[in-house]
């Protein structure tokens, strides 16, 4: 009886498998609207896994089968289609083809490049084949390679700050595929952000934060101005000296471990008018990456982080015009093709006019600035680039014609871009950049001029060995020449004679490889070495001390004093007077739980030659930066990290957690009552110390839809010690860890935007911080009838808690127009419940009572702003 059943079970099989059909599929048919064909015209019933998705399309050409049998259009398709059919009586059962089954194909090449709406090379976008769970990123030039088997796929494209796309494909040979994404900014109709946000779960890189400008320009500062700069103080583990205040800190490291980066160039000054203003101009800015720790091996000079940033590429198409006009300064960029399709230019200029309603007021103080920036690109072919970007800017003061001051950045870079093929791509370039500082002192009639220069030259190779491994590697060679100042008089009745401080020149050079390599589908290990060597050469004169000690400690009066020269040594042109070299060992490792969580750890090595002679928390433009030598070793940072990340609700929300512990050896600390100022011996009055910090950093985003933003908190401590040489010594603080001056304890910033409609949106920003760490007197003594404090350990008290909220509301008046004339206002008010914060505190007595008192000194009060923006 069973063998009867059986029979007919096949004869049944046969009969409906011979049925002949007619299908047509194209790039728009989806697999249900593909089953309903085949159920609708046989009696064949369609069952398959959760892994397929029934909605997805599978087919990438128009392709109709006439009149054929079920069996042979399956068997077609299985050999154009990422999924497997197969037919079980009645049943046609779809599932992923195997492993095996792909293995099995010929595989084939798909590369291309990826270009955003002004047809600009997209940097580090994300390539994703969905039907194989496997991707790639785009390199410098925007291109990406990947091996996969032949078939039908669905490749996804994203990159934040754009619009997620995804596109299906047939690869049978290798391949050419170009994308186009666009900007989130141009949807129309509702306002939801589209924008790629969510955390890279599998890439091994952590502790980096990335603000694309659409961000950075809904983030209301003081004078109402979008600042790069001051954006990244709402990420965790970053913090500044305060309102007004120049530099970063970066988890507890001060503002001179900080390299910061202009299209590949270094830069030494970060801001404009004692820190209201960054040097970067929002307008011509593209994005930028601040590494805080994991710091691949291609980077190094600093031991607290990276700050990368990037300029747009000119559009090589159309001309164009964007720029504003604000309370304090304007803008304006313009842009276009040189030759259409191979060259393009961009320029943008800025310059503040406070000066101009100062003099209007018959006010005789001058305050001003203004920058420039530019850049030019250059396509041979499609394998050789060249790019030339440049920067300019100055800061002018004059108060009451009797102090003057002029200071700031000049920077160029050259860089040739070259693929060798598909798989090698080099990165040559050739940079200037150099800081100056000019002070004028009419009252006393001379002036002071200090100057830092550098000239280098980096070669850098990509590698792509496999999807699954990859290699960078390169060397690099910087010359400096350093140049603390010259004391000139203007006139001959000056007390002052000239002097020229004693020059400093150094040379550092490095070579790096880094390798990248996927060992699972869910782990994945990055690793490399930094070697790096500083020279620092003549010609110069080292002074020489009894015992090699340039610092003497006092027993008698319990202090620390300069050292007297006992002699000198004349180093000649080129000469090496110290030489220093350090490994520097990198290593990062991610584990990825499923597509949405994983863990991260990363250690990384760093050293750093270079310092700036300060001894306040906040940069000052007559900062001295100063090579190291005889007295100053380098500073050397080992970093430990390790991270929880996750991605909820189809990457609606994204979730990073980290712990880190840095420890920081011969960071340089001062003597009490230091004179750093014009010091042509500096090393008397600095001693070598430690520096640590540790800590945890939260950031919760909210990637999409109308209301988007982030909450960031930090909790961390960031310390110093400086041990005696001797038992009899006591050093700094009696040798006895103390809080450094960017410790902030706490540190919370919550960051939101609503788009409530295509003319309005709303943006508001909320920072609070511990005080800065200072020492104030905790008693005093009256000698000669004179009242002399007498001061507390180094940094035993804090400034008052601080804080403050932010608004702005961007207003679009036809946010439909996409040609011609297009504008928008930003209103801003920053501080809007007018908080007080200290910048400092000082004590005095009162002249009238005689009484001791506490002085605050605040810089903003509630500042209200407002710009309008144009383009064309």
């Amino acid at each position: 009886m069973k063998h009867i059943i059986s029979a007919c079970f096949f004869l049944f099989s046969l009969c409906v498998s011979a049925q002949k059909i007619t299908v047509t599929v194209d790039q728009n048919v989806t697999l249900k609207e593909f089953f309903k064909q085949i159920e609708n015209q046989t009696d064949f019933k369609f069952a398959f896994t959760d892994q397929i998705d029934t909605n997805q399309k599978y087919f990438t050409k128009k392709t109709t089968f006439k009149q054929v049998e079920v069996e042979k259009l399956i068997s077609e398709l299985n050999k154009i289609t990422s999924v497997q059919f197969s037919i079980v009586g009645n049943n046609i059962f779809v599932k992923q083809k195997s492993q095996n089954q792909k293995s099995a194909k010929k595989k084939s090449k798909l590369k291309g490049q990826i270009f955003d709406d002004e047809k600009q090379p997209v940097i580090g976008a994300n390539i994703y084949i969905n039907d194989l769970q496997i991707g790639t990123v785009t390199d410098v030039n925007g291109r990406y390679s990947i091996e996969i088997p032949n078939g039908n796929y669905t490749v996804s494209i994203s990159y934040v700050g754009f619009k997620n796309k995804e596109r299906q494909i047939s690869v049978s040979d290798d391949v050419t595929i170009n994308f186009n994404i666009e900007s989130d900014s141009e949807e129309l109709g509702e306002v939801i952000v589209t924008g790629n946000k969510a955390v890279d779960i599998k890439n091994t890189q952590m502790s980096v934060n990335r603000l694309s400008m659409q961000e950075i320009k809904r983030i209301p500062v003081a004078m109402g101005e979008p600042d790069p700069l001051k954006s990244i103080l709402t990420l965790p583990g970053v913090t500044n000296a305060g309102e007004a205040s120049s530099g970063f800190n970066v988890r507890g490291g001060a503002a001179d471990q900080n390299l910061i980066l202009l299209d590949g160039a270094p830069v030494y000054a970060d801001s404009h008018m004692f820190g209201f203003f960054s040097i970067f101009n929002a307008d011509i800015i593209n994005g930028l990456d601040l590494y805080k720790g994991g710091i691949p091996s291609k980077f190094g000079g600093r031991v607290s982080s990276v700050l990368d940033v990037t300029q747009q590429t000119g559009d090589f198409e159309n001309y164009k015009v964007n720029g504003g006009i604000g309370l304090i300064s304007s803008r304006l960029l313009v842009q276009g093709p040189i030759q259409k399709g191979k060259g393009s230019f961009i320029v943008s200029g800025r310059t503040s006019y406070a000066h101009v309603f100062m003099k209007l007021a018959d006010n005789k103080n001058s305050a001003m600035f203004y920058d420039l920036n530019a850049k030019l690109n250059y396509r041979f072919n499609a394998n050789n680039t060249i790019a030339f970007s440049g920067y300019f800017g100055n800061d002018v003061f004059d108060i009451n014609d009797r102090f003057s001051s002029k200071y700031g950045n000049t920077m160029g870079i050259l860089s040739w871009k070259h693929s060798f093929s598909d798989r090698l791509n080099s990165n040559l370039s050739a940079f200037y950049s150099d800081y100056k500082f000019n002070l004028g002192i009419s009252s006393e009639n001379f002036e002071w001029d200090s100057k830092i220069s550098s000239y280098g030259l980096k070669y850098v190779w990509n590698y792509q060995l496999s999807d699954k491994f990859k290699i960078n590697y390169g060397i690099d060679g910087q010359y400096y020449n350093f140049n603390p100042g010259i004391v000139q008089p203007t006139s001959s009745d000056s007390p002052f004679n000239y002097k020229q401080l004693d020059k400093k020149y150094a040379f550092e050079t490095s070579a790096f490889i880094d390798f990248e390599n996927q060992i699972t589908e869910k782990l994945n290990f990055r690793y490399g070495l930094r070697y790096s060597m500083f020279y620092r050469l003549g010609s110069e004169e080292i002074s020489t001390y009894e015992n090699n000690q340039a610092v003497v400690y006092n027993p008698l009066y319990k202090i620390y004093q300069e050292g007297t020269p006992t002699g000198s040594v004349y180093y000649g042109s080129g000469k090496t007077i110290s030489n220093f070299g350090n490994f520097e060992p990198r290593a990062a490792l991610s584990y990825a739980f499923n597509e949405n969580t994983s863990v991260k750890a990363s250690y990384n090595r760093m050293a750093q030659y270079i310092h700036i002679l300060s001894n306040t928390q906040s940069p000052m433009p007559m900062n001295i930066w100063t090579p190291s030598g005889p007295f100053t070793k380098p500073q050397l940072l080992d970093q430990y990290a390790m991270g929880y990340f996750k991605n909820f609700k189809d990457n609606d929300y994204s979730f990073e957690g980290e712990l880190f512990y840095k420890n920081v050896q011969n960071r340089i600390d001062y003597i009490d009552g230091a004179d750093i100022l014009a010091n042509n011996n500096i090393e008397q009055v600095i001693l070598t110390g430690k520096a640590r910090s540790y800590g945890m950093e939260l950031l919760f985003r909210k990637n999409t839809g109308r209301f988007t933003g982030w909450v960031s908190y930090t909790l961390s401590r960031a310390e110093q010690k400086t041990p005696g040489r001797t038992p009899e010594e006591p050093g700094i603080a009696n040798g006895d860890w103390y809080l450094s001056g960017y410790d902030k304890l706490h540190n919370l910033s919550i960051v939101g935007s609503y788009e409530l409609n295509p003319k309005w949106s709303f943006n508001g920003n909320f920072t609070l911080q511990s005080g800065q760490p200072v020492t104030y007197p905790n008693g005093y003594y009256e000698f000669g009838g004179v009242h002399v404090p007498n001061y507390s350990l180094r940094n035993e008290n804090r400034l008052p808690l601080f804080h403050h909220l932010d608004v702005a509301a961007t207003y679009t008046p036809k946010p439909d127009k996409k040609k011609g004339w297009q504008s928008y206002w930003v209103f801003s008010i920053y501080n809007i419940y007018n908080r007080k914060n200290a910048a400092s505190m000082s004590f005095t007595t009162n002249e009238d009572t005689g009484a001791n008192e506490t002085r605050r000194l605040s810089i903003f009060g509630i500042v209200p702003g407002v710009s309008y923006n144009f383009k064309f």
